[in-house]
């Protein structure tokens, strides 16, 4: 009986110790989330009649143009003294006025891509009867 005894008390005393632990915390894990583009931006490709296609990015929040043509990249400051969507930098010039889209190389003058965007058409006129 004494045996017993001991035997239940010691088994009492094990589920005991392990029903009163609790689980550990777990470690707050605490991430900085990546701050959200709020840049505005635009995005273009445009193809002219020799088939050369343009690739322009305009970010209107940092008023910065890059231009992507025949695999080079040239970055552009906007140009508040010029009409429109004007971007250059000290030797290359991209406009964008009125539809028409030019990038040229300013010290020597030299056209390097043309588009003439083709206006959308009203469809047919409508004539009044009376």
């Amino acid at each position: 009986m004494k045996n017993l005894f001991t035997t239940i008390l010691m088994g009492l005393a094990v589920l005991s110790t392990t029903a009163c632990k609790h689980p550990g915390k777990d470690a707050e894990v605490i991430t900085n989330a990546a701050p959200e583009n709020a840049d505005q931006i635009s995005k273009n490709i445009y193809v002219d009649s020799y088939g050369e296609k343009i690739e322009v990015i305009i970010n209107n929040t940092k008023n910065t143009a890059t231009v992507h043509l025949s695999g080079k990249t040239y970055d552009l400051k906007k140009s508040d003294a010029l009409p429109e969507y004007t971007a250059s930098n000290e030797e290359y010039q991209y406009s964008d006025i009125k539809g028409n889209i030019t990038f040229l190389k300013k010290n020597v003058d030299m056209v390097l891509f043309h588009l003439k965007k083709d206006k959308k058409e009203s469809g047919p006129a409508k004539m009044a009867s009376y």
